[in-house]
Order: C-alpha cells, then sequence, then structure tokens
C-alpha cells in the first residue's frame, strides 16, 4: 500500500521563509510509521526564448547554493497568487531585458518530487524585442546568444549542467526536429 496524504497523522512546520516552507510529516500505514520531510515552493517559471535569428537566449549566473556560476536558461520563482505565464513574461525582461510577442507553453515538471513540490512551467517565447534589463537588487546576469546545436553541444561537454537548461533546450529541439520534418521537399 502506498503512503498517501490520507495516512498523515501528523504534520510540523519547521521552517517559512521567503521562497521556501519546510514541513515534517508523520505518515501511517497498516501500523508502521515514517517521516517525510517536504519543501514547499510557489513553483517557478523557464523561459526557452528565441531571437529572430533562430538563436537562444541564456544567462550566466552566479549561484550561491554552488557556488559557483552557470549558463541557463532564463527563469524565475512564480510570486504567491501569481499565475506562471505573466511570471514567465516578467522574468524574461527581468534577467534578459527582452519581451516577446508570441508565448506557448513546453511542458510542465516537478523539480525534486521525492521531497518538493515545485513545479516548473517551460514557455517558449519568440518574436523577442530588447526593452532592458530590470534585474532584482541582488541579481546579475550577462545574457549570451547561441544557436541550438552550439546550445546542446554545451550540455554534451558539460558545460551546462543545469537541468532545467538541459530539459529546454532538449524540446527546442525536439521542436525544430518536427518543424523541419514539417517542411515541404
Amino acid at each position: 500500500m502506498l503512503f498517501t496524504r490520507k495516512h498523515c497523522t501528523s504534520s510540523k512546520r519547521l521552517w517559512e521563509g521567503g521562497i521556501i516552507k519546510l514541513r515534517v510529516d508523520t505518515l501511517n500505514c497498516e501500523g508502521h510509521e515514517t517521516i517525510r520531510e517536504v519543501v514547499e515552493h510557489n513553483g517557478g517559471v523557464v523561459i526557452a526564448g528565441r531571437t529572430s535569428e533562430g538563436k537562444v537566449l541564456l544567462v550566466r549566473q552566479y549561484r550561491y547554493s554552488l557556488d559557483q556560476e552557470l549558463l541557463e536558461l532564463p527563469a524565475g520563482r512564480i510570486e504567491a497568487g501569481e499565475n506562471p505565464l505573466p511570471a514567465a513574461q516578467r522574468e524574461l525582461t527581468e534577467e534578459t531585458g527582452y519581451s516577446a510577442e508570441s508565448w506557448s507553453e513546453l511542458s510542465r515538471m516537478f523539480t525534486a518530487p521525492g521531497f518538493c513540490n515545485e513545479i516548473l512551467y517551460l514557455y517558449h517565447a519568440q518574436n523577442l524585442s530588447f526593452k532592458g534589463k530590470n534585474l532584482d537588487f541582488d541579481e546579475e546576469t550577462e545574457v549570451l546568444e547561441f544557436t541550438l546545436d552550439e546550445a546542446w553541444q554545451m550540455v554534451q561537454e558539460g558545460k551546462i549542467q543545469d537541468a532545467k537548461t538541459i530539459a529546454g533546450l532538449g524540446l527546442l529541439s525536439r521542436l525544430a526536429t518536427t518543424a523541419q520534418a514539417a517542411l515541404p521537399l
């Protein structure tokens, strides 16, 4: 029998921060007790932006938790009560300075379902135009443009290690392959 939510006998909130909340649940199933630690997160957005030249926008930014810079697709948190698409539109402009005319959702994915409820909404943004960056006070990004082949090569070489970026580039590659196959001969 699975330890479903209905088997939760107690729940204790350990931390409530600005980005995450942490709780510990006690589960009981057929007389067996176990603990589940859960990180609660509002979710986030990831933007696979393509320029009119077909290049992919990536940002180089420092990640404190890793103490290193990463190459990533632009991304950010969904604020409490915010819908994913407006969050994606906001984050694209904040991190890259671009806005997009055309938006489509590519996928939704759980980042670490073994202990976290965070869901990421992955969007494809097209027909980009530069408006100017609007970074948060504690952010610094370098915006870079690569062909999809160049970006995928960096994944294969281990230069891009961020999971959401790898997933986003994979979905863009699939879109490009599908679009190419649909062209008349």
